[in-house]
């Protein structure tokens, strides 16, 4: 992937179950970077800043909307890894709720993960358990959005 682009991007919010959408929108506006928050009509969200669309409540009405019209070098945040997938084919970028990167160099790893689990819990297996977000997860998060946005898109330095 070309890591040198131009400022002209939009980060694009996968919003449905998305913990970090404020803080996202918070550190765009920071920065003047769009942004388009996806979301079924089941949520309830507003913003002065970001750009609302909403879609059909039907399963990954979110997803496809997104992987429909996103840019190559667009930012998306989900936690959806198939999502995740189909960005990564248009050239777009990827960072998970908890401010991991998803490139094309670990979406492989993290499909099958995810498949096993998925075989392990349909067997009756329990899942992995999550803890509770904390305070320091939203600051992880937001630390990694922004040294992204900082080192990746805008170029700028430390």
């Amino acid at each position: 992937m070309n890591d040198k682009i131009d400022n002209h991007f939009t980060i694009w919010i996968d919003a449905d179950g998305c913990p970090v959408v404020n803080s996202t929108i918070n550190i765009a506006k920071q920065n003047s970077i769009p942004v388009i928050v996806v979301k079924n009509y089941s949520v309830q969200l507003n913003s002065d800043y970001a750009r609302i669309v909403t879609v059909d409540i039907a399963r990954d009405s979110a997803d496809y909307y997104i992987a429909n019209n996103i840019s190559p070098y667009d930012l998306v945040i989900t936690q959806d890894y198939g999502l995740a997938a189909m960005v990564l084919a248009k050239k777009g970028f990827c960072i998970n709720q908890n401010g991991k990167e998803i490139t094309p160099s670990n979406i492989d790893f993290i499909l099958d993960t995810r498949y096993h689990n998925k075989v392990s819990m349909m067997q009756n297996n329990r899942g992995p358990k999550h803890k509770k977000r904390s305070e320091n997860d939203n600051l992880i998060y937001e630390k990694s959005l922004t040294e992204f946005i900082n080192e990746r898109i805008l170029n700028k330095s430390k």
